[in-house]
């Protein structure tokens, strides 16, 4: 039987062009031996490289089976081809048959006869093959076929084409991969990595699976078993799955089939993950290893997926085809741990819940399995539900709260309730995934929180009603009252800088939570009087006057006396205040603010705010949003979320101003109120949340005085409930006597040390959050005893009356029943955190590794300093706010303003040979201590025990 005469492409014929150039000036005939590939160009043009330069030729393909076939070909070429067009005839006929004369006029003179090699070599520009190729005939074939029609064709070697380096171009473009094309200098283009990440990218491509699987076998083969050796064997099972058609669910079954993991998995997990592999079932090894894989590159795409929409979008494509094949196969049972599923993360976010309802130990337990699945990160509003709903039980575990005074109940809302609100908001709204089980034991959760906020809210009411007889704004009975406000909080600001006040109409407690911690992480620091010793620092808070609305809390605030009235009385009563004060004032309000066209805030605004008078605005957006109906079942309040306030606190740190965020009253929101009961049909009902009468009604409180400011007598009736309402359904109310609607939250803020009035401390943001709110830590008894941050002067024996107007007392126990106007706490030592002989801060101080480190820094800090900043940073559980850490500095009896420098000093102490055992973290608004590194650089273990 003859020889199978050998396939011939476009590729080949150009190779052979190629090859022999020189001759094609001399004769347009070339005849080669073999068969043209049916479908190939038959008419195309080459590009030749000879001793006089590049030459673009014409080429005309016949392939004929005989010899007069040829002939014709030729005959048809020279009557019909223009000149310097190239004639190539691929035949099967040998030299023998066609003649001399024929012949005579090819290059040559003879049948050019293929070899692959030669084509190779030419086709990549290089000047010799790998041995091992000769033998490969499918590789040598395969490379001629596969050769890229654009860009250039295969890249130029310029020297031994090696056996690797023509396997990865191969199996790049047959793949589909891209990258093998020469740059515009010639130079090899940048392919892509062959790697796992790669090859699973490529498995969720549209036609990628699809054309490894059209591959002749023997080349399937070849290409798997050196993407095995290359990539690993995860490449392996990879490839067969695409060859059996499954290569786009490939990584989905990578999840399923970690189950097989579990020593104690049974076998109808396996038998249903074997039915789904089917064929390509491999050895546990390979499956585990391409197991590994999938997960490894799953979890960079989900990282990846936080700032990329469309990274989200395959992410979820791979686990929602995961999930529906566990359904199907029946192993979603089995899958209920895993860490990527979304089912397994639902199921985890409800049993968090669920525990945290029995206990919050169990709570913690069940949360940190939560926040350690894959999907966190993609679903970060879930797993803040589960950490209020682990919060909730905290605070549900403590001793149930009694509200002694006003004082009192203001102030623990301030500092502890309101956060508790906060919380119990996300409870309400559910489970933003919208899983119907997790939010049953929300619901739940929310009523045990809610009914112990009522009782609360109860007795807030019934001293609310007793101090509203007699409280003044010059005897508010160690309260701060809110027209007292300018004068006890405001004034004392003048000394370091004209204030920028920003009344945040309608502003709860539990918003001021979420604005205190992000003005911190913006740069800002929260201040406060200095308490005396064994006060407890808190959040500023103030009462509003009754009833809580806007018409007259606001004016009262802004006239700094009670007052009733609109947005005039309010501004002639802002600059009268501040005239009488000797300082200048002005006060804008919302369509007062914005600016014209290029400009955010309003020119008459800025000019004041570059002035040295007292700046007033007023931003209703929270307010609007309640009685609009815009926030409904939303849960959170950000700066960007209030129009013009970003922009406000930007100016007020360009002109150096300290600012006051402070409310006019809270708020309550919608949670299925009634509007029923005597004050129903009362036609003198016309708020939502007061009323006027004689009696009050179960869930009311009756509240009369001279800081009750209505008409007709000065006597109202307000609901403590919050599901009482006179008037219709919005999104929230106010005027109320409870906590949230009573409660005006007071934020004091500075953007530098530097403007710290004297006799005022800082208070972070370890300090500003109750001690439920936060998960326990190792050391956190310690963490308590940080001294805020401040000037080392020693407290007065007595409180003076700023702080008693303030109503800085020290904040009642949780457990008090005792009806005092101040209730004892513990005693706030004058320490940092204690440090016994072997702390790990004094047994850093004490290395010879750090005695070593001194001799390379300037100016090194006290050894007491630097042990002080360790040991808190260890109690705190390696992480602090720059102003909790100069709290634990401040101790020490050395104040240092500039935190951030002396930061970098330690920094250049505790980090050796340029390792991170201390910096900054989250932009810089909080310093991170790597504990275990940390006692690695100082602490070596002893040779035999390493």
């Amino acid at each position: 039987m003859a020889p199978a005469v050998p396939k011939v492409g476009r590729r080949t014929v150009e190779a052979l062009l190629a090859t022999n150039a020189a001759s094609l000036r001399e004769r347009s005939l070339v005849l080669v031996h073999g068969q043209y590939v049916p479908g190939a160009p038959t008419r195309f043009t080459a590009t030749v490289q000879d001793e006089q330069g590049r030459v673009n030729l014409r080429v005309h393909v016949r392939d004929e089976a005989s010899v007069l076939g040829v002939m014709s070909a030729w005959q048809d070429h020279k009557r019909e081809a223009a000149p310097g067009d190239v004639l190539v005839v691929t035949t099967g006929v040998d030299d023998e048959q066609l003649g001399w004369d024929l012949r005579g006029r090819a290059v040559r003179r003879r049948t050019l006869t293929v070899e692959n090699a030669e084509v190779v070599t030419q086709r990549f520009g290089a000047t010799a093959l790998d041995v091992r190729m000769y033998g490969q005939n499918w590789l040598l074939e395969a490379l001629i076929e596969a050769e890229p029609a654009d860009a250039g064709g295969w890249p130029r070697i310029g020297g031994l084409l090696t056996l690797d380096t023509a396997l990865r171009a191969l199996a790049v473009q047959r793949l589909g991969l891209g990258g093998t094309a020469s740059g515009s200098s010639g130079a090899p283009a940048q392919q892509p990595t062959l790697d796992t990440d790669t090859l699973l990218a490529w498995s969720r491509t549209p036609a990628g699976p699809a054309r490894f699987a059209e591959l002749p076998a023997v080349e399937r083969g070849e290409l798997k078993k050196w993407l095995g050796e290359s990539a690993g064997p995860a490449a392996t099972v990879l490839l067969s799955l695409a060859e059996a058609e499954l290569g786009h669910d490939a990584m989905a079954l990578g999840i399923l089939a970690a189950a097989l993991r579990d020593p104690a998995a049974d076998p109808d997990t396996a038998l249903a993950i074997g039915g789904l592999f089917g064929q390509v079932m491999p050895r546990r090894a390979a499956l585990n290893a391409f197991t590994d894989a999938v997960e490894g590159t799953l979890t960079r795409w989900i990282a990846q997926a936080r700032s990329s929409p469309s990274t989200r979008q395959e992410v979820f494509a791979v686990l929602d085809r995961a999930d529906a094949l566990a359904e199907t196969s029946g192993l979603t049972d089995a899958l209920a741990g895993s860490r990527f599923l979304p089912t397994g993360f639902a199921a985890q976010l409800r049993r968090t819940v669920a525990e945290a309802r029995h206990s919050s130990a169990a709570g913690e337990a069940a949360l940190a399995e939560l926040s350690g699945h894959g999907l966190a990160s993609l679903h970060q509003e879930r797993v803040r539900v589960a950490e209020m709903a682990v919060r909730t039980a905290r605070w549900l575990e403590q001793a149930e709260p009694s509200v002694p005074t006003v004082a009192d109940g203001v102030r623990c809302h301030a500092t502890d309730w309101g956060w508790v609100d906060r919380a119990l908001t996300l409870l309400w709204a559910g489970d933003p995934g919208g899983d119907r089980a997790t939010g049953q034991e929300l619901l739940a959760l929310y009523e045990q929180g809610r009914a112990r906020r009522r009782r609360i809210d109860e007795q807030f009411a019934k001293r609310l009603a007793a101090w509203s007889a007699h409280a003044t704004a010059a005897h508010p009975n160690g309260a701060l009252v809110i027209e007292n406000v300018l004068d006890t909080v405001v004034r004392p600001l003048t000394g370091v800088g004209a204030p920028l006040i920003v009344v945040l109409d309608g502003m709860s407690s539990a918003v001021a939570t979420q604005f205190g911690e992000e003005v911190e992480r913006e740069g800002w620091r929260e201040i406060l009087p200095r308490l005396p010793e064994g006060g407890r620092a808190g959040r500023l808070a103030a009462v509003s006057m009754l009833p809580s609305l806007t018409r007259v809390s606001r004016v009262s605030l802004l006239c700094g006396a009670p007052a009733q009235g609109g947005q005039s009385v309010e501004t002639a009563g802002f600059a009268a205040f501040w005239k009488r004060r000797r300082q200048e004032a002005v006060l804008f309000h919302k369509g007062d603010v914005a600016g014209g066209a290029g400009h955010a805030l309003a020119h008459e605004l800025m000019s004041a705010l570059a002035s040295d008078a007292v700046v007033g605005v007023v931003l209703n957006t929270i307010d609007d949003a309640l009685d609009n109906g815009q926030e409904g079942r939303g849960t959170e309040w950000k700066i960007g979320d209030i129009t013009h306030l970003r922009e406000l606190l930007a100016a007020a740190r360009g002109y150096g101003r300290p600012v006051v965020l402070v409310a006019d009253h809270g708020h309550v929101l919608e949670r299925g109120s009634r509007s029923e009961g005597p004050a129903a049909t009362d036609a003198a009902a016309t708020s939502a949340r007061w009323r006027t009468g004689v009696r009050a009604a179960e869930g009311e409180v009756m509240l009369q005085g001279p800081r009750v400011l209505v008409e007709g007598g000065g006597a109202l009736v307000a609901p403590w409930r919050e599901d009482i309402r006179y008037t219709g359904r919005k999104a929230g109310y106010h005027g109320g006597a409870s906590l949230a609607e009573v409660t005006v939250p007071v934020l004091a803020l500075v953007a530098a040390a530097e403007q710290m009035p004297k006799g005022w401390e800082g208070l972070p943001r370890e300090k500003s959050a109750p001690g439920w709110w936060q998960a326990p830590q190792p050391g956190s008894e310690a963490a308590e005893a940080f001294m805020p941050v401040g000037e080392n002067i020693p407290a007065p024996a007595a409180q003076p009356r700023s702080a008693q107007v303030l109503g800085r007392a020290p904040a009642p126990s949780t457990a008090s029943t005792a009806p005092a106007t101040a209730v004892p706490q513990p005693t706030v030592p004058e320490t940092a955190v204690p440090q016994a002989p072997d702390s790990l801060g004094r047994q850093v101080i004490a290395s010879e590794v750090y005695a070593a480190q001194k001799e390379y820094v300037r100016k090194v800090p006290e050894a007491k300093v630097v042990a002080t900043v360790v040991d808190a940073l260890v109690a705190a559980g390696g992480t602090m706010s720059p102003a909790a850490l100069a709290a634990a500095i401040s101790a020490t009896g050395r104040v240092r303003r500039n935190i951030e420098g002396f930061v970098a000093t330690v920094q250049r102490l505790l980090n050796v040979e340029g390792y991170a055992v201390l910096g900054f973290i989250e932009g810089g608004h909080a310093v991170k201590l790597d504990i275990l590194l940390l006692r690695e650089q100082f602490l070596p273990k002893p040779k035999e025990q390493a």
